[in-house]
């Protein structure tokens, strides 16, 4: 009897000692899940009808955060009228007060975040610079002071028209 006990502790011992992979695992996974839920990603949607310029000495904006996006297009019937649309660009902005009242409700919730608000001004190449003048005056009528312009680098990335 005693043999028997002895030869089962000494088999026992002899055994291979195991790591149970299943909580890193589990580890992993959470911390996968907390970066993927903690990520931002920060998406401009851009107006396929405003085709901004070309500037070859441009450079890409590093902080995308805090952007208020108005887009200026030209007036589709050649006339000397411009056609400021929201980031959405289904929002149409008439004039330079329904611009300024855009730009100060998005500047209000940009400020609760703790963010300087720019405003992206997404300028089409045949829209005159006036109405883009008209879009600046009323940001900083808001209180926004920054402008980014959105340019193309290259003719590469241009739609056809």
């Amino acid at each position: 009897m005693a043999s028997s006990k002895l030869r089962q502790a000494s088999t026992a011992a002899e055994d291979e000692a195991k790591v149970d992979m299943s909580p890193m695992i589990d580890m992993v996974f959470l911390l996968l899940i907390f970066f993927i839920v903690n990520a931002t990603a920060i998406i401009v949607q851009t107006d396929p009808e405003v085709a901004p310029p070309i500037a070859s000495n441009s450079k890409a904006q590093e902080d995308g955060r805090g952007r208020i996006v108005i887009n200026v297009r030209s007036d589709a019937h050649g006339g000397d009228e411009a056609r400021y649309t929201a980031e959405d660009f289904n929002t149409i902005l008439a004039d330079e007060s329904d611009i300024f009242d855009l730009v100060k409700a998005e500047k209000e919730k940009i400020d609760a975040l703790g963010i300087t608000p720019k405003l992206h001004l997404r300028g089409d190449q045949d829209a005159v610079f006036k109405h883009s003048r008209a879009a600046i005056r009323a940001a900083a009528a808001a209180g926004v002071d920054q402008v980014v312009f959105a340019v193309y680098q290259t003719s590469k990335g241009l739609p056809s028209r």
